[in-house]
């Protein structure tokens, strides 16, 4: 019997990801195609109408099981695609997202030359903002140690040499001042877990729930500010959609100014921006 063509093949693999509740099935079949064909993803298309070797169709049932049992896809080949690079993801580091690009853009907006970014998993937000910005150095902080090693790996494929990592517990093992502090830190609550999307099981528990109310992260970042912003220095964080109001608050109440909170692209609160608050005020 001849080789199924590759057309066939992810025909079959839509329907059955649908099936199994996998939000977009075509993007996610046309990739674990391309990946288990070992091409890259653009030049799906142009191999489609040929039949598909025997290892690379069992490749390809192979990981359509694990994306059928929804590991997400990014776990599966390896990369995650972030503001432009790829970024290597395990089951250690959370899966970066688009709307932490919102961050970044908010990072952008003004100069920085010293940065630490609090909770760094995979390193993409400390990475993605030296490779933007040279001539800036900065540290990413972890309490996973696997974590780190992911982050680390990271700086060496995409050659950022200006970024160091260290573990700590948030502000613990660091020491100096900082223009600019980033974190993307566990905002869900304890309660909201249950309600999350299975593929969320597959990633740490610890980046994405602090245990209780989903603001623990944001009270010890608050508390350690003061003595780790520089003069004029910025503090930005990701958050959840519901929670503008509460971390502004608590940032606030740390000193503080609120400068914005920012929008992601569906509308919803996704960053606070704050900074040093002028002497007098």
């Amino acid at each position: 019997m001849s080789a199924a063509t590759g057309s066939v093949l992810l025909a079959g693999a839509v329907a059955r990801l649908r099936k199994a509740g996998i939000p977009d099935p075509a993007r996610d079949a046309r990739r674990l195609l391309a990946h288990a064909l070992e091409i890259a993803p653009g030049r799906l298309t142009l191999v489609l109408p040929e039949p598909v070797p025997a290892p690379a169709a069992a490749r390809f049932e192979a990981v359509l099981d694990r994306r059928a049992a929804h590991e997400p896809v990014s776990h599966i080949v390896g990369l995650r695609a972030f503001w432009g690079r790829d970024f290597k993801v395990t089951r250690d580091v959370l899966d970066p997202r688009p709307e932490t690009e919102i961050l970044i853009e908010a990072a952008l907006s003004a100069p920085f030359s010293n940065m630490l970014d609090l909770g760094t998993g995979s390193g993409c937000i400390l990475l993605t903002l030296l490779a933007e910005c040279p001539g800036a150095a900065g540290l990413g902080t972890d309490i996973s140690d696997a974590a780190l090693s992911v982050a680390r790996g990271n700086a060496g494929r995409l050659g950022v040499s200006a970024a160091r990592f260290l573990q700590s517990d948030w502000y613990q093992a660091v020491e100096g001042r900082f223009d600019l502090i980033v974190s993307n830190p566990p905002y869900i609550a304890e309660a909201e877990m249950p309600g999350l999307a299975p593929d969320l099981a597959h990633e740490p528990r610890g980046a994405l729930t602090d245990g209780g109310d989903g603001l623990s992260a944001y009270r010890a970042i608050a508390a350690g500010a003061g003595a780790r912003l520089a003069p004029g220095g910025r503090l930005l964080v990701e958050i959840g959609p519901t929670q503008a109001a509460a971390v502004s608050r608590i940032f606030a109440a740390a000193g503080l100014e609120i400068v914005a909170v920012r929008p992601d692209l569906d509308g919803r609160h996704r960053v606070v921006e704050t900074r040093v608050a002028a002497s007098g005020t």
